[in-house]
């Protein structure tokens, strides 16, 4: 039997977390990509966090998702950087 994993119900509410090397343009890099799939996000509830030792450093970003295909675009170009190493 084949269980079909559960379907996003859109528009919704959607933290995206990205994982890095900080780094000085990081940040600026992945909020652009936000700013060009998802304007209108709230910077106000962006969550920057550094690694203990400061190397990595993780943002996480609420958009309010249109579709699949925006959250795909956003996956790829926040990839194509090269800054990117992980994105949950």
């Amino acid at each position: 039997m084949s269980v079909d994993p559960p379907k996003i119900v859109f528009p919704c509410a959607y933290p995206i977390k990205v994982l890095g090397r900080a780094g000085d343009t990081f940040s600026a890099q992945v909020l652009s990509i936000f700013d060009r799939h998802a304007p209108g996000f709230s910077r106000d509830d962006v969550v920057i966090k550094d690694s203990k030792k400061g190397t990595f450093q993780s943002i996480t970003v609420t958009i309010e998702a249109q579709s699949e295909t925006q959250l795909r675009l956003i996956h790829q170009d926040l990839m194509d950087t090269g800054l990117v190493s992980m994105v949950i």
